[in-house]
C-alpha cells in the first residue's frame, strides 16, 4: 500500500494567463472537446446488439476525420484535442466494463459545466520558464500561454485545460 501511493504524482495546478484572443480559441478547444465527445457518446448508446458491435475509438477516429473534411468549425480546431476527447470517452467505456461497480456511465458533457481538454505525449513537455515567476505552455494551435510559476511541474505526461467557475 504505501509503494502505492509512493509512486503516485501529486497533483500540480497552474492558473493560466491568455490574452483575450487566447481565451477565445481556448474555449473553441472546450467546445470542439466537448462536441466530439457527446457525439461519440451518442454513437455508442444508440448501438444495440441488433446492429453489431459499437464501434471503436479507430472507426471514431476515422469518422472524424470525415467530419473535418466537411465541416470547417471542426476543421478549424486541433485535430489532437479532439482526438484525445474520443481516446478519453474510450477510457470511460473501457473502465466501466472492467470495473462496473466503481465507474458509472459515460455521462454528456455540458456547455459551462465540463470546459476543458487534455493534451497527452511529447506535446506535454512543451513548457518553459521564462522568469522567477513566469512560465509558458504550448497549447496546439493557440501558441504559447502564460502561466504563473509557483513550483516546478516535474514531467508531466498529461496536462488538462480547464475553465473554472
Amino acid at each position: 500500500m504505501g509503494t502505492r501511493n509512493a509512486l503516485r504524482f501529486p497533483l500540480v495546478r497552474f492558473r493560466l494567463h491568455p490574452t483575450p484572443e487566447q481565451r477565445v480559441q481556448l474555449l473553441e478547444h472546450c467546445a470542439h472537446a466537448r462536441y466530439v465527445w457527446n457525439l461519440g457518446l451518442e454513437q455508442r448508446n444508440m448501438y444495440r446488439p441488433a446492429f453489431g458491435p459499437t464501434p471503436t475509438f479507430v472507426a471514431q477516429s476515422r469518422q472524424l476525420t470525415e467530419a473535418r473534411s466537411g465541416s470547417s468549425w471542426l476543421a478549424d480546431g486541433s485535430q489532437t484535442v479532439q482526438q484525445q476527447a474520443l481516446r478519453d470517452l474510450d477510457q470511460a467505456f473501457r473502465n466501466r466494463r472492467t470495473n462496473p461497480g466503481h465507474f458509472g456511465r459515460p455521462t454528456w458533457r455540458k456547455a459551462g459545466a465540463h470546459e476543458g481538454f487534455r493534451i497527452v505525449g511529447p506535446r506535454a513537455l512543451r513548457w518553459e520558464r521564462l522568469s522567477r515567476k513566469r512560465a509558458r505552455v504550448l497549447i496546439p494551435k493557440i501558441g504559447w500561454v502564460d502561466w504563473r510559476w509557483t513550483r516546478h511541474p516535474g514531467e508531466p505526461k498529461s496536462y488538462r485545460v480547464k475553465r473554472d467557475a
